[in-house]
């Protein structure tokens, strides 16, 4: 038996967090509902698909404490369709739930709360303390290099590394044909040494989190499960099977040829000429001559083309590599402005991008195309 009070749109806010969390499948149907845990002068919501698992919190008017459970996507519509206000509810020894609000009445059914799984409490040894801004652009300039492919479990996922006589963290993503890699300084914060491997709906949940950049991100592992809290949210993953490669023998040390580009320039040439570029492959052919990038695309299929050159800062000798443009406008997508330094080795070898003036050290690699 539980009732409670909670404002609607502060409800639904909540209720809509932690949707993508839950299962979507029927095949254990606790898991595609969400344990509603009221008392003192807060209401806790769970919800988990025993992968990963989110606990949030809202004010509540409690006036009876306990526990029940609901159906995730039926309850989330309720509330987000209610007018401006004051929801109720209220359950029965049968795991009934009335929901009301001004005229509007429901009655759902959920299950026995006992059955609903616990999620893994995190340890109480120090982890990692960063900031919730820091955290995120780091997510932001790698998640998107992880690959797609389920089977590739050690590439699926981001790494996350501490490197205590350094003084400094490092997030690394690769798909196998292009790497993200972002480094930076922790002043005053105590770093330690560790690798995590991050599942990638972990990250892409935590980015959902509306956060203070000052607030701090506490992230700490067991041995199955990786743990972070943010604010009024914990979130546990488990941790991602598989070895991560030695991305510092992927990162380029030679790469002679050297130009300078202005981000929004390039993005915008490639967003057009990437438009006739063949679906499967998305290659483009960059022209790199003397002060000059002539981007060029060709689809077989009816003989369509396009091409377009701007001004860059270059003086090395001309040459001709080609690239998914699909890989290249990822990383447009973290760096939209500025200006870049793009080295070469040569028509074969791969292609090492980074900002000029950046505070971190951001480096993305892509491997090149035949074509």
């Amino acid at each position: 038996m539980v009732h409670f009070k909670a404002k609607t749109p502060i409800l639904a806010a909540e209720l809509g967090l932690i949707q993508s969390v839950v299962e979507k499948r029927s095949t254990i149907p606790i898991l595609s509902h969400l344990l509603l845990e009221a008392s003192g002068e807060y209401l806790k919501i769970t919800g988990t698909d025993l992968d990963l698992g989110l606990t949030t919190s809202c004010p509540a008017e409690v006036e009876a404490a306990g526990s029940v459970t609901v159906p995730a996507k039926r309850i989330f519509e309720i509330v987000r369709s209610l007018p401006d206000g004051e929801v109720s509810f209220q359950s029965d020894a049968s795991n009934r739930i009335h929901v009301s609000c001004e005229r509007s009445r429901f009655k759902l059914t959920g299950l026995d709360r006992e059955n609903y799984p616990q999620l893994p409490q995190s340890p109480s040894s120090p982890g990692l303390s960063i900031p919730a801004g820091i955290f995120r652009e780091f997510v932001q300039r790698t998640i998107f290099a992880t690959t797609q492919e389920e089977s590739r479990y050690a590439l699926s996922g981001v790494q996350m590394e501490g490197h205590p006589a350094l003084g400094t963290i490092r997030m690394i993503a690769t798909d196998g044909h292009r790497l993200a890699y972002v480094e930076t300084q922790l002043k005053d914060a105590r770093i330690p040494d560790l690798k995590l491997l991050i599942p990638k709906k972990a990250l892409a949940e935590l980015l959902k989190i509306g956060s203070q950049p000052d607030e701090p991100v506490e992230i700490t592992r067991d041995e199955n499960h990786i743990h972070f809290k943010l604010g009024r949210c914990q979130l546990s993953s488990r941790v991602l099977a598989g070895q991560f490669p030695n991305y510092e023998m992927v990162l380029p040390k030679e790469n002679p040829k050297i130009a300078h580009v202005a981000a929004s320039l390039f993005c915008a040439a490639l967003r057009r000429v990437s438009i006739v570029t063949d679906e499967r492959s998305r290659a483009i052919r960059l022209q790199v001559a003397p002060d000059r990038f002539d981007l060029s695309a060709v689809r077989a299929e009816g003989g369509e083309e396009a091409r377009e050159d701007f001004m860059v800062s270059y003086s090395g000798e001309e040459f001709e590599i080609g690239f998914n443009s699909g890989f290249l406008l990822d990383f447009f997508s973290a760096v939209p402005t500025g200006d870049l330094r793009m080295e070469f080795k040569d028509a074969r070898g791969p292609i090492l991008i980074r900002p000029i003036e950046e505070k971190y050290d951001y480096k993305y690699v892509v491997m090149p195309l035949r074509v």
